[in-house]
């Protein structure tokens, strides 16, 4: 029998591998998000109402009816979904395992906004207004938890390059070993 062919590194850095448990988090948590805002855009549009907040005085109703649930026009719940369907592809299993950077920076630039933003609509929902929505909160939350995965992982050591790539080459420039 003859030995087994030696995989090159890059073929073997590309290969499916498990993901670990913080990119595999973070792409179940931007789901949730993503699930979440994406029934508020729905409620939104069909009018059916948030399960549980029929009642007109509900905070809810209060909150998602107000002018401070849309920013240029757009309502806030569509904001929240188009950030959270950006996250899911972000956090995706392929986007973990690029060696590009910009993905990286893409990522983390993109939940520190999305989290600026949560402050600002928890602003407005406790000073402005005076009202809780509870559908809000679960997504603030989720934004929350993306915000410190995200962070944590990027406060990290930097992803190991293979021997002769720079920081610029992606994965058409791979290194046969």
């Amino acid at each position: 029998m003859s030995a087994p062919a030696a995989v090159p590194t890059a073929v073997r850095a590309a290969t499916p591998q498990s993901m670990g448990w913080l990119p595999f988090t973070t792409f179940v948590v931007s789901i949730l998000g993503l699930v979440d805002s994406g029934y508020q855009v729905y409620t939104h549009f069909s009018g059916t109402g948030l399960l549980g907040c029929s009642a007109r005085t509900d905070s809810c109703v209060l909150v998602q009816s107000s002018v401070y649930a849309w920013v240029f026009g757009i309502p806030v719940a569509v904001l929240g979904a188009a950030f959270y369907l950006f996250m899911v592809v972000a956090c995706s299993p392929l986007a973990w395992r690029s060696a590009l950077p910009a993905i990286r920076w893409a990522r983390l630039a993109a939940v520190i906004i999305g989290m600026i933003f949560v402050l600002y609509l928890i602003f407005r929902e406790v000073v402005s207004l005076r009202q809780i929505c509870e559908y809000c909160t679960s997504v603030h939350v989720i934004t929350f938890a993306l915000f410190a995965l995200i962070v944590f992982q990027a406060a990290g050591p930097a992803p190991a390059r293979l021997p002769g790539r720079s920081e610029r080459d992606g994965p058409e420039h791979r290194v046969e070993a």
